[in-house]
């Protein structure tokens, strides 16, 4: 079998945790902030976890 080639496109998207969780960035956050809240923006500038069949898919497609 050979050697699976790291998707490159989702290498840049997601980070892989210690425990083997994958991090992704939250959306929405790239323009029009004026008319978002505070609270809203913070909300967004946070990572989020990937659960299930993504975050399967997403393992497969880093050769993990």
């Amino acid at each position: 079998m050979p050697k699976l080639k790291t998707h490159k496109g989702t290498a840049k998207r997601v980070k892989i945790t210690s425990t083997g969780k994958i991090t992704r960035q939250n959306a929405f956050g790239g323009h029009m902030l004026a008319k978002k809240s505070k609270s809203r923006k913070r909300a967004i500038n946070t990572t989020s976890v990937v659960s299930g069949k993504m975050a399967k898919n997403i393992k497969r497609a880093l050769g993990k």
